[in-house]
């Protein structure tokens, strides 16, 4: 395995150079990845220090069973109206980051991928899922409605019918149904290699230009 890359590793997140690319992991104390306040500001701050000395791509991942259930609803239930308006601002400043990413950022999903962490998964430029892999936008059954940009990206990738069923129906989606609809490219056993490769087979055909 090859040594960790910097920035160093944290409490949120973890990097590691892999075959040309650098994988991203999100972690947690209790695995589920949730995007706290802290986690947010910790990769903004790591997706400024990649975007400005990376020349590699990079792929973001979670563990086995989640890669991310997005905001933490404890957090946010506690949040004063200013407060909640700077979250906001904080996830689509993530968002725009990843998204504006100098070279290629793919998602390879693992497990649930819900709410802000979907936001997040949407910033990438793609997705591949494995089988097991579950999507949802279930603000909507809380009461909730994503201030991460989600929103917009998600009728660009799917559609606005698609996008409407997710969010205000707030149905979960099968890995399977996820591909069927252009919500993830792929859907793969090992979405890291699957990733790794994909962006092997895209450096290999920008040098034919």
């Amino acid at each position: 395995m090859s040594p960790p890359v910097r920035p160093p590793n944290n409490s949120y997140y973890a990097l590691e150079k892999r075959d040309g690319a650098i994988v991203l992991r999100l972690q947690s104390a209790d695995g589920m990845n949730r995007l706290t306040r802290d986690c947010v500001l910790a990769l903004i701050g790591g997706m400024r220090r990649l975007s400005q000395s990376n020349v590699l791509p990079l792929i973001i991942t979670g563990n086995d069973r989640f890669f991310s259930t997005g905001a933490d609803l404890h957090e946010v239930a506690r949040l004063t109206g200013p407060e909640a308006l700077k979250l906001s601002a904080m996830g689509q400043e993530l968002m725009n980051l990843i998204e504006n990413f100098p070279k290629p950022v793919i998602a390879a999903i693992h497990g649930y991928c819900m709410g802000g962490g979907l936001d997040l998964a949407l910033a990438c430029h793609a997705r591949i899922a494995g089988p097991h892999a579950i999507f949802g936008h279930r603000g909507a059954a809380l009461g909730l409605i994503t201030g991460w940009g989600g929103t917009q990206r998600l009728p660009r990738v799917i559609g606005r019918a698609g996008a409407l069923q997710m969010l205000v129906a707030a149905e979960k989606l099968s890995a399977t149904q996820a591909h069927a609809i252009g919500l993830v490219d792929d859907v793969n056993a090992d979405p890291i290699a699957a990733a790794i490769l994909r962006l092997a087979n895209l450096a290999r055909k920008t040098e034919l230009y």
